[in-house]
């Protein structure tokens, strides 16, 4: 089979690579669990009571995305910016217009702008990185010794499709909108525009309706991220697994398949659920201070 696209290439190597955790069960004789690449054992273990601070695969995740979101950031301003951008001013500018125009100013009110600007785009960067590096495979898969270097073998994992990111991600905004609306109308008056204008008989039933919908905003932020990287990386996971375990001519099959999955997650769904999550946010703000919501 002939690749000649760089980027079918990269999928490619990506699900040979994610296969490797796969091929060191089946040399193992071990039942092939996907899941597992999920587990989050310690690294470090860290307790302050009864929160569980301990350093595991997902906070790195986390911290490197924030180191390439701080980093790339510091290295284009300390290079100063040109009139006449190039490079890494680019990228930077692309993805500041883009937070602004695509994100911002369609979803924030003009009061609160200023004010939330910078978290929804904060919240898209941190989102769409912490996505697109869950697809560049690296040491940090569930067992393995890769190449007898000590290190766990090549892996696919993404902070995002652990529950607990995602929630405490949806909760921030959910303090932030809620925040905003009692911030705007007063405790009574926010709840009042919870009410809209009805026979009144029916409002104690729509106003529960409206508490029940502003409260499942907490989940629908979480598990729509959630589920779609949790999903997207099983399957590629699952179809790298199949390449090896099977090893016939059904195991080779499963390659352009799992190849399909990992160009469909990383361009698509990637971005997409980024963008997502910081418009809800953004309109959850939005809708939080106006006058009727």
């Amino acid at each position: 089979m002939i690749v000649r696209s760089p980027l079918r290439l990269a999928a490619f190597v990506s699900v040979l690579l994610a296969a490797l955790p796969a091929l060191a069960v089946a040399e193992e004789g071990e039942t092939l669990d996907p899941s597992q690449e999920f587990a989050l054992e310690p690294y470090v273990s860290l307790h302050l009571g009864p929160l569980d601070m301990s350093i595991n695969k997902a906070v790195v995740y986390m911290m490197l995305s924030s180191l390439l979101c701080i980093g790339f950031g510091l290295w284009v301003v300390r290079k100063g910016l040109d009139p006449k951008p190039g490079g890494g001013q680019n990228v930077l500018e692309l993805a500041y217009e883009f937070s602004e125009e695509q994100i911002a100013k369609p979803t924030l009110p003009e009061g609160t702008f200023k004010r939330y600007f910078p978290y929804v785009a904060t919240l898209f960067l941190f989102v769409a990185i912490n996505n697109l590096i869950s697809f560049i495979p690296l040491p940090m898969a569930h067992e393995g010794d890769l190449f007898g270097t000590g290190l766990k073998d090549l892996g696919l994992y993404a902070a995002t499709a652990n529950i607990n990111v995602t929630l405490a991600l949806a909760a921030l905004s959910f303090v932030i909108f809620n925040f905003e609306g009692v911030r705007a109308h007063g405790v009574v008056g926010y709840f009042k525009n919870l009410i809209p204008d009805a026979p009144g008989a029916i409002k104690p039933f729509i106003f529960a309706l409206e508490m029940l919908s502003t409260l499942l905003r907490l989940v629908s932020l979480s598990v729509r991220l959630f589920a779609n990287l949790l999903a997207g990386h099983l399957l590629i996971i699952m179809c790298a697994g199949f390449t090896i375990l099977l090893g016939s001519v059904a195991g080779v099959a499963a390659l352009p398949v799992g190849a399909f999955f990992y160009v469909f997650e990383m361009l698509l769904v990637a971005g997409l659920q980024a963008f997502i999550f910081a418009m809800l946010t953004g309109l959850y703000i939005g809708f939080a201070v106006e006058a009727g919501h």
